[in-house]
This record gives C-alpha cells, structure tokens and sequence, in this order.
C-alpha cells in the first residue's frame, strides 16, 4: 500500500471510530430520553357536573382510561393496578382513578398534610407557558395537596378557600383510617375548577397544550411505590420533575 492510500484509510478509520464513539450510550454527552406520551383530552359539554356523576359521564362520553405502570426505580417494584382518564369542560377539569392495590392508608388529617404518604394519586401540569408547575395530590378518601411554584423547592399551597371550590369524591367515603391490609380496590373523581390553578387567571384550556404527569405513591404504606404515566429516568424517587413531563392536548 503506497503512502497516500494509507494515510486515506487511516483518516477513514479514525473518523468511523470517532462516529462510533460519540454515539455510544456510554460516552454520548446528551443521551436522548424516551419519547415523552401525548393524550387528547375530550372536551365534555355540560352546564355542571356533581363530582359523584363523573364516572357516569365520563363512560357515557366514552373517555379511555389509560393506564400509570411505569416502575422506574428498581428498589421500589411493585405495581399496583393503576389507571386514570381526563376530560375537561368550560370551567374545570374532570378527573377520574381506579386502582387496585394490596393495602390503603389514609391518615392525612387535612387538607395539605402528608397525603403522598397515604394511598395517593396526583396530577402535576404546567398549565401556562411560565414554568410554573402545580401539583394535585389526592389520597384515597379525597383530601387534597395543592401546590405550585416553578422547582421543588419553596412551593407555594392553596389556601383552604381555593381548595374548598375542588369537588372531591371516594369510593371509601371521606373519612381517614389507619392502614387496611388486605387487597381493596378504590376510586376517587375530582372537579378542579380553572380558579384551582390560583397563581394563574385561566378561563379555558380549549385548544391548548400542556405538559403533564400522573402518579400513584404510598410512601408509608407496607409496600411503598412510585409510579408514573411518563417515564422518569433518574436516579432515586422524585415526582418534581417537569423535564420528564408528558402532553395533553385539550380539544
């Protein structure tokens, strides 16, 4: 091979090694995340809806449900059967879970207490274009975390006149117990009105866009968990992280 064949083939071999190397999952500066999920949320016309009828309306409407099975930390494997379904009217938001799981708990004693550490699902949106992120707790008998803020950190709670105006209501009923060990199934439907996200005047989501994510915890239940709609690929448990939000696109 004459000298200016090897010096090509030399240069060819090392730009392939440098392609191959900067694409590898071990040495890539900016790994790619899993595609983030999409969800249409249905536009329901009603004047008003109880809270009790949500399920009712929401089958007639025939919204999917849709499920929140992602285990994402390995110290923490077990998953409950978990799932949700959305909807939103011209001035709230319909929510409705169902969950299947092998203990409850429900002993926050009010409204913003330590409901993650109950039998727990939540909803955490941005809901304008500000970053700030609201976070919608809910235990299993419906009492309510509402916090908001833009990190983890010095989030800012709803006060009690602005939770008072979210329809809650439980298959368990509303009053708090000590653990039940013991398979239950349970569900609880939320009405959030657009004055819930209260560092924000929102009058509709018609037509929007916004980031999204749905949990189930218990972090002191017999069997503590952590799972989410969206994928969260980080080390240790943490819920706090609208990097790894989904979208839900309001008709």
């Amino acid at each position: 091979m004459n000298k200016i064949s090897f010096a090509n083939a030399f240069r060819g071999l090392t730009a392939l090694l440098i392609v191959l190397f900067c694409t590898s999952p071990l040495f890539a500066s900016n790994p790619q995340k899993n595609e983030m999920k999409e969800l249409n949320v249905k536009k329901v016309s009603v004047a008003s809806v109880a809270v009790k009828d949500v399920p009712a309306l929401l089958n007639k409407e025939e919204v999917a449900f849709q499920p929140i099975n992602t285990v994402n930390w390995e110290s923490y494997p077990y998953r409950p059967e978990v799932e949700f379904r959305i909807a939103h009217t011209d001035d709230a938001i319909l929510l409705h879970y169902k969950v299947k799981e092998a203990s409850v708990r429900a002993v926050a004693a009010g409204d913003n207490g330590p409901v993650w550490e109950d039998a727990c699902v939540e909803f955490f949106s941005i809901p304008a274009g500000d970053g700030i992120y609201y976070n919608i707790e809910c235990n299993c008998v419906g009492t309510l975390l509402i916090g908001a803020g833009a990190e983890r950190g010095n989030r800012e709670h709803a006060s009690q006149e602005v939770m008072d105006k979210v329809q809650r209501w439980s298959s368990l009923g509303r009053d708090s117990f000590e653990e039940r060990i013991g398979e239950c199934n349970w569900e609880v439907a939320l009405v959030i009105p657009y004055s819930a996200f209260f560092k924000h005047r929102l009058t509709n989501l018609d037509g929007k866009k916004i980031r999204a994510n749905f949990y189930k915890c218990g972090d002191k239940l017999q069997t503590p968990h952590f799972l989410s709609w969206n994928p969260i690929e980080i080390q240790k448990p943490d819920f706090h992280r609208p990097d790894f939000f989904g979208t839900l696109n309001f008709e």
